[in-house]
């Protein structure tokens, strides 16, 4: 499958409340991650796909918070791939410190400001699929920030550009 070039996205959430009760509780954290395994599903109704390894943190999240975001990535927007795709990372807190986002209006996650595209989620289902879930979501909000430069593509375990 290293021979199938492949988009790459950010997929972000927001962590719910530790006490959605309670008022002065700290609000949820963001978390973030790279993803080459995501796809148009249905155009109507807008569905799209990520394929999420089982047990993860990003998959332990979208089982509990079904809104999500994702961010497809321009080719100068490599560091952005590599840092939530590092394995024994840091905290997603410092991984989004320094990196320009807006809030999703429907979702409230993070949205990377000049990707290519940007598009907000509701999960309408998860099929667990050997050692992935898929996660199939509904399209809330579609934005095209930019209309410059090219996609970040992953190919043959690198990342890469047209042309």
């Amino acid at each position: 499958m290293s021979r199938l070039a492949a988009g790459v996205v950010l997929v972000t959430a927001q962590e719910p409340p530790l006490d959605p009760d309670d008022p002065y509780a700290p609000g949820g954290e963001d978390a973030g991650m790279t993803a080459t395994a995501f796809m148009s599903v249905s155009l109507d109704p807008p569905l799209v796909l990520v394929s999420l390894r089982t047990g993860s943190r990003m998959d332990d999240l979208l089982d509990e918070q079904p809104l999500w975001a994702v961010s497809v990535l321009a080719e100068h927007q490599r560091q952005i791939a590599g840092r939530f795709a590092m394995k024994g990372r840091i905290s997603d807190r410092l991984l989004f410190a320094d990196l320009p986002c807006d809030r999703g209006e429907a979702t409230g996650a993070p949205l990377v400001s000049d990707a290519l595209a940007t598009l907000e989620c509701r999960t309408e289902q998860r099929v667990e699929a050997g050692d992935h879930t898929l996660v199939i979501g509904r399209v809330l909000t579609a934005r095209v920030p930019t209309t410059e430069g090219g996609p970040l593509l992953y190919y043959r375990g690198r990342y890469r550009h047209l042309g």
